[in-house]
């Protein structure tokens, strides 16, 4: 009985001696990681890379739909199919903007994200540019993310601060 610890070992994922933090951890976000959290890491560089990145994609895309456009030209198609494809592109990319945007303040819900999914294939040059745009002010989804990351730290250190004083001198309700 000499030898045996009364207590069991812990591994290193549950003592946690790396000198990482106990508790949540930050969700990673796309090209980013988690270096959103203390802006480190080449931070603002991911930020001017992801916008340039997203500019110049947006770019290539327009060019490849000035080719299809093209196309459809030499096709001798008529005008209304033409004028119906420009308009159609337009309003896809418009409402794939939009939903990009809204997705960087708040979670989309999966079903209505699953039913826009062609609308937002069609759309993409929309999402680049809200990508773009986004990237001059934060991480995309950087402030939903840190909003997120911060409530369930403040919930974490609810449930582990302990209760000072003698619990059995704790005053009974009557």
């Amino acid at each position: 009985m000499r030898g045996r610890r009364h207590n069991r070992p812990v591994s290193a994922a549950e003592n946690d001696t790396n000198g990482t933090p106990a508790g949540p951890r930050p969700e990673p976000i796309r090209f980013f990681g988690t270096t959103w959290v203390d802006h480190s890491g080449g931070y603002t560089g991911r930020r001017i890379g992801v916008a340039v990145g997203s500019l110049a994609a947006a770019a290539a895309a327009c060019f490849v739909l000035r080719i299809a456009y093209d196309g459809l030209r030499i096709a001798d198609v008529g005008s209304f199919v033409s004028l119906l494809m420009v308009v159609m592109f337009a309003i896809c990319s418009a409402l794939a903007f939009r939903h990009t945007w809204s997705a960087f303040a708040t979670r989309p819900d999966p079903d209505r994200q699953a039913s826009l999914r062609g609308l937002l294939a069609i759309g993409f040059v929309g999402s680049l540019l809200a990508y773009f745009l986004r990237t001059f002010t934060e991480a995309p989804g950087e402030k939903l993310r840190r909003a997120e990351y911060e409530k369930a730290r403040e919930d974490y250190e609810k449930r582990t601060t302990r209760r000072s004083g003698n619990p059995s001198k704790k005053r009974r309700r009557s």
